[in-house]
This record gives C-alpha cells, structure tokens and sequence, in this order.
C-alpha cells in the first residue's frame, strides 16, 4: 500500500503536570494541524496547538468511552490521508497501557507514517511526585507494573505476582483495591506490607493515602480515579522525601520555538 502524505506522532503528554511532556513531544503538538487528545491530558498541554488545529477529545474513563478504540483508529488515518499533521496525545506513555501500539499499528497497516514519542510514565512518575522510589538499594531491587482495569484482556495472576517482586505500582486499580489487597494477602503477601494511593499524582490536586495491604481498603475507600497504587517496602520512605511542588500553569511561559 502507497504511503499516504500525511503521518501520525503518537505523543506521552506525561502523567499530569504539563511540564513533565518531553521537549520533542511539546515541539510536535506546536506544529500538529489535527490534535486526539485524551481525558487525563492537561488542558495547557492542548493549548499548545496552534490555534487553528482541529481539536479532537478522545477521552476515556471507567465504564465510558467518549469514542470507541476503532474510531479513534479510523479518526488517525482519516485526518492523515489527507496529508495532516496527526498529533495523538496520550496521557502518561503511548505505550504504558495506553493502547499506542494498537494506533501506531492501525495507521502502519494504512500506509501511513508514524513516529513515537515516548513519554513520562505515571507508573514511576507518580510515585516520585509522592516521595516513593519504586527502588530503593536494600528495600527495593525489582518492580513490577500492572494495570487492574476491569475489561484488561489478560487478567493479573496476584497469586504468582504477590511475592515475586519488591514493589508492585498498580495503575486503574482503585475501583479493584479491596480484592487485589485481598488476593495479596491470600497469596503470602504480608499484610503489614506498605500501601499509598495517589490521586491525580504531579497536580496541584495530588492526594496521597498511605495504610497496609491489611487496612488500605478502607482508608482509600473514598479515591477516585485516576490513581496509581504502590505496594511495598519504599512506601516508607514517603514520609524521609519531600516531595516535589508542581505548578501546572507554567507551561505557558516556556514556549519553546
């Protein structure tokens, strides 16, 4: 199939503050003529198109898809076979859960360009915004990253997983925390063991909930989405890091040319 003179640039927005995006993924939404934006992408991050781009909201949130995957797809290689420049911004990295293969393999599969810009996952981002390291020499030597989404494909084996590393970092797991706390437990997974819940880590609206395997379900029973969860040893040293101040309305006096 001929190549089509537009392409498509898979962007990782970061996971919140709008100055956690790379400098090439913010470069490429400055010059994107259509911009698929997803619901966790910051608003001064989408301002950052020029003002004449199509606007496109993506967004997703548990039980509700604005726009199903397949449309999002066809939406991709519509705008790109026209010879648009298609900046698809996701938040977090494109392809942390984020389902960017998925994209970047529909567009290929059409003739269409497209390029990967990596960006700043919540998976480890998060947790620093909240002063946890997911290692830690003599706490931490190993982590693990999963997603509890209820419709994910492949269904997490909490049982193999609950000793097998030091640190587990749960992302779209807050509606499912009292079974994975449960299932932990069950597998030999100390209820002792450290929990923080972080709500909306990297913004100004950042909540940390801190408790164990035995007890967190309860303390973090009132945290929405979004939240990543982290389970282990280096949540204790939450409490020796200070943690980062983020300011989400500086992006705008960094405009990089």
């Amino acid at each position: 199939m001929p190549e089509s003179p537009g392409r498509v640039v898979l962007v990782g927005a970061g996971p919140g503050d709008p100055e956690l995006i790379t400098v090439r993924g913010l470069r490429w939404v400055q010059r994107a003529e259509v911009l698929v934006h997803d619901r966790l992408v910051s608003p001064e991050l989408v301002d950052e198109a020029p003002p004449d781009a199509i606007r496109i909201f993506a967004g997703k949130s548990a039980g509700h898809h604005c726009i199903p995957q397949s449309a999002i797809n066809a939406i991709l290689v519509h705008h790109a076979r026209r010879g648009r420049l298609v900046v698809r911004l996701k938040g977090g990295d494109p392809f942390v859960f984020g389902r960017g293969a998925e994209e970047a393999l529909a567009c290929l599969a059409e003739g269409i360009a497209v390029e990967v810009v990596p960006g700043v996952s919540s998976a480890v981002a998060v947790p620093a915004a909240a002063g946890i390291p997911v290692t830690h020499r003599g706490v931490a030597a190993s982590f693990a990253v999963v997603t509890a989404h209820e419709h994910a494909e492949h269904r997490v084996d909490w049982h193999s997983l609950a000793t097998a590393v030091d640190t587990l970092v749960v992302l779209m797991g807050s509606t499912a925390l009292p079974v994975i706390a449960e299932q932990l437990v069950a597998a030999g997974r100390p209820a002792s063991t450290p929990v923080a819940v972080v709500h909306r880590g990297t913004t100004t609206a950042q909540r940390v909930v801190k408790g164990t395997l035995g007890d967190i379900a309860s303390r973090a029973e009132d945290v929405a989405a979004p939240a990543v969860i982290v389970i282990g040893e280096v949540v204790g040293l939450a409490s020796l890091i200070a943690p980062p101040v983020f300011d989400t309305h500086r992006v705008r006096g960094c405009r990089l040319s």
